[in-house]
């Protein structure tokens, strides 16, 4: 899955100019494009639909069904993943191409967080449970995918983000989530109250 996931995205970033540049050399700052499917008002209502959805259908089912505990198990990705990119963003400091075109700015001012891309690790980590738990039964769930190919393009197409800082995203999103989705693992759940590990449509 995790290999599969990564060429997917590495098809579609790299479409390389004859300035790429960076770690990988494929780094290029791409034409800004803020309108229509790319803007970034859509950009933030995927970020927080997803998170809404993820969690509220964990609250919902509760972890006594399949799809319960992949809610949670995606809920516990996408924790892990929004704050491992934090503190990835906390200890790279790279610049974003919007405020200077030079892919190879690495730990500059605490206010240059490009790497990794913090929006494509949140719904990469959101989606990958799924993926796992559901893709060999039901292979129409590996549409999924399309979502953090959409939010990668997207990212930089606002310059917000270098084709490198989508990969690591979505390679640290594909972690997360394979992580989460071990049972051992499953430590939101442990801890909290019986109630909600039941699920509130049992209330009804």
């Amino acid at each position: 899955m995790t290999r599969k996931l990564l060429l997917s995205l590495s098809m579609l970033l790299t479409g390389l100019s004859a300035h790429a540049d960076g770690f990988l050399g494929i780094d290029h700052r791409l034409n800004f494009d803020n309108s229509g499917i790319w803007s970034r008002s859509n950009q933030k209502n995927l970020e927080m639909g997803s998170a809404a959805v993820v969690l509220g259908g964990a609250l919902w089912e509760g972890n006594d069904t399949r799809l319960g505990k992949t809610f949670w198990k995606s809920t516990e990705s996408m924790l892990m993943g929004d704050v491992l990119a934090q503190a990835g963003k906390l200890v790279f400091r790279r610049q974003r191409p919007i405020d200077g075109n030079d892919p190879n700015a690495w730990f500059q001012s605490a206010s240059n967080k490009s790497f990794p891309s913090g929006e494509v690790t949140h719904i990469t980590a959101i989606v990958t449970p799924f993926i796992a738990e559901y893709g060999q039964d039901h292979p129409a769930v590996w549409a999924l995918a399309a979502l953090p190919l959409y939010d990668g393009m997207a990212r930089m197409k606002s310059q917000a983000h270098w084709q490198t800082d989508v990969l690591a995203g979505m390679a640290l999103g594909v972690g997360t989530g394979l992580y989460a989705g071990q049972e051992k693992h499953n430590w939101l759940v442990q801890a909290l109250p019986g109630g909600m590990r039941i699920g509130y449509k049992k209330s009804f």
